[in-house]
């Protein structure tokens, strides 16, 4: 396996579809989703919580549309956001049928609650009228009674039942233009869910552990969820469901897909735990790293390492490299000495390199794309 090459995973072969301007599934990047937690009819507060996603390189963003008056509180998002947008919608097939004629790029249901046959024909059709995908969400929680009552209890063999139960209403209708989730809480239900749905259709797959918990125990188990089925190269858009700011979603889901080479956005920081051995307090650095750059969405590649056992290494591999040292410490520029930092100056020092190289990297592609 290369460690700073080619990456190793082979991705799962899926048919891509369109949500508004993204492009999911395919050789498509895998796209980063989150949900607003907002209240849908209030929509300045629901602009501003996409705006924030936004800010944070969201790449598609769902909505709850549970009553009418969210419909009409939709459209008015709509006309205020760019960013691709998923209308949630349950039970009420007239929901689905409001929002598709106001400019929403996907509709997430579940065929099988939407009830007759004839509502789910019509849902589909205005689907297919207005270019629309369908995201079919299968969740544990929510399995149909009969399949309940069948397996005794949530199983994998049971949401792929259910999947399937989905798939053939939009099969006899000849709708091919949706992704798929077969999510619960629990990791390897969900795991062996999707493994087992991955080999028997070529839809794209959304990821994702619902339910995943709080920052901390929701980040973990997502991580590894997620992380399993990505190294199998199953999973073609993500969300990491977290009882957190949605914005938290979107960062953790990045840094997932970063960890593995999947995706390359934004600073990718390399920093060792810290012991006694350190020069300089890394954690506090760190921190006021992060908080500093969140606003950088261009990859940048920077290492910051308390003492000279790995920092030299560590920072010859990174754009941007800091190394403590004593009297002072030594900042790398693209794998190379480059000059002395005091531990006074050391994080305005490094924003500005790190800031610096971004501007390069944005000259570099600018340049690109004016002579393309």
């Amino acid at each position: 396996m290369t460690i700073h090459g080619e990456n190793p995973i082979q991705r799962r072969k899926s048919r891509q579809i369109s949500v508004g301007n993204v492009l999911v599934g395919g050789d498509a990047p895998i796209s980063v989703q989150s949900m607003t937690n907002t209240e849908t009819c209030d929509v300045g507060a629901t602009v501003a919580q996409i705006r924030r996603l936004e800010e944070a390189g969201v790449d598609i963003v769902r909505i709850s549309v549970p009553t009418m008056e969210a419909a009409e509180a939709f459209k008015k998002i709509r006309e205020q956001i760019e960013t691709p947008l998923v209308a949630d919608i349950h039970f009420d097939y007239k929901i689905a049928l409001k929002v598709a004629g106001y400019g929403v790029d996907c509709l997430r249901i579940n065929p099988g609650n939407i009830g007759k046959e004839e509502k789910i024909r019509q849902v589909i059709e205005a689907a297919r009228d207005n270019g629309i995908p369908i995201r079919i969400g299968v969740n544990a929680g929510s399995l149909e009674k009969e399949l309940q009552r069948k397996y005794g209890e949530p199983t994998p063999a049971a949401l792929v039942e259910s999947a399937f139960r989905h798939i053939d209403i939009l099969d006899r209708m000849d709708f091919q233009e949706f992704k798929l989730s077969l999510k619960a809480s629990d990791v390897f239900m969900t795991v062996e869910a999707y493994r087992q749905i991955a080999s028997q259709i070529d839809q794209p797959l959304h990821l994702g552990i619902t339910e995943a918990g709080g920052l901390r125990a929701g980040t973990v188990k997502s991580s590894v969820g997620l992380g399993m089925l990505l190294m199998d190269g199953i999973g073609d858009t993500v969300r990491v469901s977290l009882a957190a700011d949605p914005v938290e979603e979107v960062k953790v889901g990045f840094d997932i897909l970063k960890s593995l080479k999947l995706r390359n956005k934004g600073i990718n920081l390399v920093a060792c735990p810290s012991c006694s051995r350190q020069n300089f307090d890394v954690i506090s650095v760190i921190n006021e790293l992060e908080s500093r750059l969140e606003d950088v969405l261009t990859p940048v590649d920077v290492a910051v390492i308390g003492c000279i056992v790995n920092g030299p290494g560590e920072a010859r591999e990174a754009d941007i490299g800091l190394t403590g040292a004593s009297p002072s410490n030594m900042m790398f520029i693209d794998g190379k000495p480059d000059h002395k930092v005091n531990n006074e100056n050391l994080v305005d020092e490094m924003e500005l390199a790190i800031r610096k190289r971004v501007a390069e990297k944005q000259a570099r592609e600018e340049n690109i794309i004016a002579k393309s």
